[in-house]
């Protein structure tokens, strides 16, 4: 089995060359959050990759193994909510409540400038529904937010201690909503009452 066990964020000073020639390894974010994983890449090799703990790998790094070959990462295309802002009344600054309660569970979140995305999640989708904002399913490549302890600019390792590791995330997940009073039922797939 191949091994790797260095990484280089974003290819950063790699020729472009080089990235297009390199094999690829495609994983999803539960795999890419480890720093110790077996993949197969994209040419069939069997790979080991171990990272420092604590790292990050995310889509567009690359890893070098130990023969000095280069390996591209990928983020696949997982199941996530796409949280956009209700169509109908709805306004950015929804995305910004949403943020904002979702950052006190501690969830992972892909901040964009028009939505937000988080892995599924039942609870904390009916939360953002009573928030009055539109909740989908899609398959899409996941990158959240590295957080303002990461190691990289890219958001490579987060680890920090601050005693919060006993919260339960989906606490308190309805005490968010609010009312509008008009009982009217809107195309972003709530009913206001």
């Amino acid at each position: 089995m191949l091994q790797a066990s260095k990484l280089i964020p974003q290819g950063e000073g790699l020729a472009p060359v080089l990235l297009r020639r390199a094999a690829h390894l495609e994983l999803d974010w539960d795999v890419r959050q480890k720093s110790r994983f077996d993949a197969t890449a994209s040419d069939e090799r069997h790979v080991g990759v171990f990272l420092p703990r604590g790292t990050v790998v995310r889509g567009g790094d690359v890893l070098v193994t130990q023969d000095g070959s280069l390996l591209r990462v990928v983020a696949a295309p997982q199941a996530v909510l796409k949280i956009t802002p209700c169509a109908s009344h709805g306004s950015p600054f929804d995305l910004t409540r949403a943020a904002y309660h979702l950052g006190n569970r501690h969830v992972p979140i892909e901040l964009q400038p028009d939505h937000l995305k988080i892995e599924p999640d039942h609870v904390l989708a009916d939360m953002l529904r009573a928030m009055h904002l539109t909740v989908v399913e899609v398959r899409e490549p996941f990158e959240p937010e590295g957080g303002a302890y990461t190691h990289h600019a890219g958001g490579h390792a987060h680890h920090h201690g601050h005693g919060h590791l006993d919260e339960h995330p989906h606490e308190a997940a309805t005490a968010a909503a609010h009312e509008h009073g008009h009982g009217l039922s809107h195309p972003c797939g709530h009913a206001h009452g």
